[in-house]
């Protein structure tokens, strides 16, 4: 685009103090639509009107069905951010730049995508960790700047993947970061059917994580402080929960019932204390997926590991291309985000309740 969302509301928005919204000249022939923005002056997410994007070379506009809320919206809004909030999105495919019209897709059909943009992680050249090219450098700047709690959205051709029939639009968007993340921890864990797999955070992935764990055959162990998110874990079929908080022998009581310990933990809560309590639970040789990402660095025994103890291992949302197999598993199986449905108005509510730990599933806005 010639400019972002955020640069044409930056540069016709006008600010009125006492109805605390930012209002915005339409973009000419195109219009406005509604977003929910962090607003660092006023600390709070307020509902603006921003100019609807135009798509330019290899993008489709999206007419947002829904949009989730994740912890990685909060770690933005910790840098301050004024950008459109959200990355967990799915709707229909509203216009299409020229060059995509022959990609598969057409108006109107309904879609779920990743938030990257910039770079299709396709040349030679390219490293998933190490970007070499100087449009794979746009990556976060793109990720600020087109959030997904808004009317539209801007999304890039490669990132997007047609729905299964049996995934409701209204309720998809979580699948695109959380359920592709969660997806990606298990099956990476190195498990086999009958082994003993440690959910370690019972919040939006753990909740998915624990569902695509039974579906793969393993025997699932949640883990939190939050009773009533662990609850939910063991309505899914969890075999075991414990609150870590108030179970003082709970690494004790989770060896005797694994017989010895989990053979792979995916940690999905930034708590340090949550990556402390996931080693202590590990059986001899282990695997502990890194997923939830705490504010300090992971304090690692350089020894356990040498003596393979237990091993280390990550995983994130990742590249467009391994997306279609989390997501037909997800179907196959019939594996759904446990939402809370809101309307956009209520985005800043979500978001003191989440910073707040008071969520128990993933706070979703339908349009």
């Amino acid at each position: 685009m010639s400019a972002s969302v955020t640069e044409a509301a930056t540069a016709n928005s006008q600010l009125d103090p006492s109805a605390g919204k930012i209002t915005v000249k339409a973009a000419e022939g195109q219009g406005t639509m509604k977003a929910g923005r962090w607003d660092s002056e006023q600390q709070k997410v307020v509902i603006t009107e921003v100019p609807i994007p135009e798509p330019e070379e290899g993008q489709f506009l999206i007419k947002i069905a829904s949009a989730s809320l994740c912890h990685s919206d909060i770690m933005a809004i910790e840098q301050n951010t004024k950008s459109t909030l959200g990355h967990e999105g799915a709707g229909y495919v509203e216009k299409m730049h020229s060059s995509v019209e022959n990609k598969g897709y057409k108006v109107g059909d309904i879609v779920g995508f990743l938030y990257i943009r910039g770079c299709c992680f396709q040349c030679e050249g390219c490293q998933i960790h190490n970007i070499h090219c100087e449009t794979g450098k746009q990556l976060l700047q793109g990720f600020v700047a087109d959030g997904f709690f808004a009317e539209y959205a801007i999304v890039d051709e490669f990132n997007c993947i047609h729905l299964p029939e049996n995934v409701d639009v209204n309720t998809a968007a979580p699948i695109f970061c959380a359920g592709i993340t969660a997806f990606h921890a298990v099956d990476s864990s190195e498990l086999k059917e009958g082994d003993w797999l440690a959910v370690v955070g019972a919040g939006g992935l753990g909740q998915i994580a624990t569902q695509i764990g039974k579906a793969m055959g393993y025997k699932v162990v949640a883990l939190d402080i939050n009773d009533a998110t662990l609850e939910v874990t063991k309505k899914q079929g969890a075999d075991a929960v414990f609150n870590s908080r108030t179970n003082k022998n709970y690494v004790e009581e989770l060896k005797k019932l694994t017989n010895g310990g989990a053979k792979a933990a995916c940690v999905f809560s930034n708590a340090d204390q949550a990556y402390t309590g996931a080693f202590q639970i590990l059986r001899l040789g282990g695997v502990c997926m890194v997923i939830g990402l705490p504010h300090n660095p992971l304090s690692v025994s350089s020894m356990d590991l040498a003596l393979g103890k237990y091993k280390i291992k990550s995983e994130s949302t990742s590249i467009p291309q391994r997306m279609k197999k989390a997501v037909d598993f997800l179907a196959k199986h019939n594996i759904k985000p446990e939402v809370e449905r809101r309307k956009l108005k209520d985005l800043n509510d979500m978001v003191v309740a989440m910073r707040e730990g008071k969520a128990t599933k993933r706070m979703l806005v339908n349009f």
